[in-house]
């Protein structure tokens, strides 16, 4: 990692970390006056996070089938199971809002893809516009379901996500040096009549100081995702140990490694509080073939 890296890596932390201060201060202002209440509508008795069935990458490797990791009920990987199923559960406790970081590319700091013509696609790897590079990695499915708390966790449909996170060195493209003209691992998806969205892209890597994570942002309407200032709601989606672990085993990721090996959920500044009770993604797959990673994100 370059000077300058370190550099943006300092930066992002600062920023995310006044961010949460500010929100959690705020928050314990309201709670002071009695102004939040907290309403929830679970279906099942420990009011735990949804999380869609497994239905990813299957994987064609010699002799075992893909790996499933359940995350669904315990916010914390379980032991790999070759085969396992994961537990479908509900929840229409909205996802916890989380900052945008530095690096969003939403013109709320600095540049704004939103506004590029192509910026509505499937398949992120790649640059748009005038840029031309292709963002290397561990493929990876990402299927996020999206469903409204104020309508009894039904699909948000027609709503719009907009996706973007690091590389597997971790840097952010529009922001990172070496990648400043790149706009790749950034792109927008149109919620689908049972609320789903989907994006190829490849794991992200770790960097410095936090957990390795997607960054998100919902909007009402396609029509609305133009700039930042118009989500609905900001989040950002965790990974499980056991999948990293095995994802940065691959060479492309040598940095992440060692950066994952110095960070844990429960010191993480964005995840610390609750250890991404409905953040955290269920995963299955393998190097080879690529990972799938899903995840409710309920709005």
């Amino acid at each position: 990692m370059t000077h300058h890296d370190h550099h943006d890596v300092e930066r992002g932390l600062a920023f995310d970390l006044d961010t949460l201060l500010q929100r959690r201060s705020m928050l314990k202002l309201l709670a002071g006056t009695g102004l939040i209440a907290i309403v929830g509508c679970s279906s099942d008795s420990n009011g735990s996070s949804a999380a869609p069935s497994t239905a990813g990458a299957t994987g064609t490797t010699e002799a075992a089938p893909a790996t499933t990791i359940d995350t669904a009920t315990t916010g914390s990987p379980a032991a790999s199971t070759p085969g396992a199923t994961a537990v479908e559960t509900t929840s229409c406790d909205p996802v916890p809002a989380e900052t945008a970081g530095p690096f969003p590319g939403d013109g709320t700091n600095g540049p704004n893809l939103l506004t590029e013509s192509d910026v509505v696609r499937q398949d992120i790897r790649s640059s748009i516009g005038s840029a031309s590079g292709t963002a290397d990695g561990v493929p990876l499915t990402v299927q996020l379901t999206l469903v409204d708390s104020a309508n009894g966790c039904a699909p948000l449909t027609d709503a719009a996500l907009y996706l973007w996170h690091a590389t597997a060195d971790g840097r952010y493209s529009m922001y990172s040096d070496g990648v400043t003209d790149e706009n790749f691992l950034r792109g927008v998806q149109v919620a689908a009549s049972d609320g789903t969205v989907s994006f190829t892209t490849v794991h992200p890597g770790c960097y410095g100081g936090r957990w390795p994570h997607i960054h998100f942002e919902v909007y009402r309407d396609l029509a609305s995702a133009t700039t930042g200032g118009n989500a609905i709601a900001t989040s950002q989606l965790a990974f499980p140990q056991a999948t990293c672990a095995t994802v940065y085993a691959d060479e492309r990721y040598s940095t992440s490694a060692g950066n994952l090996a110095k960070v844990s959920l429960s010191s993480d500044m964005v995840f610390s509080d609750d250890g991404a009770a409905q953040q955290l993604a269920t995963m299955s797959g393998d190097n080879a073939s690529g990972w799938t990673a899903q995840l409710t994100v309920t709005v």
